[in-house]
């Protein structure tokens, strides 16, 4: 049997008196209350895409007063990407910067089961024939401002404040995904290599439900 330590003296803890360690943890808590905790991340976009079409057929349209079949480097890039990464172009149309004409070949475009996706370029900047913008926009039931605005936070970091001046859009027209973008190749790549090809068959998903 061993005897208590004689070089050690016990004082008894007084009434309402919290011991050591009891009265470090609750401190440690008051103090980790204000900060942020880790959280898993949100699997529903995930889940989205999971369920998302795996290709959707897609029409490009150029707006242009002077490209030819020949010179419309920019539809022949949009196309190239969009087969390269699955999904079918089921059709193109080079059409003048006129308003009438351009709400036409969408709205008939639009009608085909085949088509989920309208991609236009050409048209989006402030010039006085530069009216895709308008035309477009006065045809969409609904508007993702957040494509425009991640498309000219893309550009900014490429081409530095010229970027204000594209009007680029996205929207939806008759449950179609109707796109416009600016008529430069290096715009159209920039917008379908980090926007349109990671997310379009998410957004058909989306529009069709």
């Amino acid at each position: 049997m061993h005897s208590a330590d004689p070089g050690r003296t016990e004082r008894p803890r007084r009434e309402g008196e919290r011991s050591a360690s009891r009265g470090d943890s609750r401190s440690r808590l008051r103090r980790s209350r204000g900060k942020p905790t880790l959280s898993t991340p949100d699997s529903t976009p995930l889940e989205h895409k999971a369920t998302a079409p795996r290709t959707v057929g897609c029409w490009v349209l150029t707006v242009s007063d002077t490209k030819t079949p020949e010179t419309d480097t920019s539809g022949a890039l949009i196309k190239k990407l969009l087969t390269d990464a699955g999904h079918p172009v089921v059709g193109s149309t080079i059409v003048r910067d006129e308003p009438k004409d351009v709400q036409r070949v969408i709205r008939e475009v639009c009608a085909s089961d085949a088509v989920k996706v309208v991609i236009a370029t050409g048209g989006t900047g402030i010039t006085s024939r530069d009216s895709t913008y308008e035309a477009i926009d006065a045809m969409l039931d609904k508007r993702l401002p957040g494509f425009g605005e991640l498309f000219r936070m893309l550009s900014y970091q490429e081409i530095g404040a010229a970027a204000m001046l594209s009007r680029a859009q996205l929207g939806i027209h008759a449950r179609r995904i109707v796109v416009s973008l600016p008529g430069s190749p290096n715009a159209c790549r920039l917008a379908l290599e980090k926007l349109l090809i990671p997310e379009l068959p998410h957004l058909v998903r989306e529009v069709s439900r």
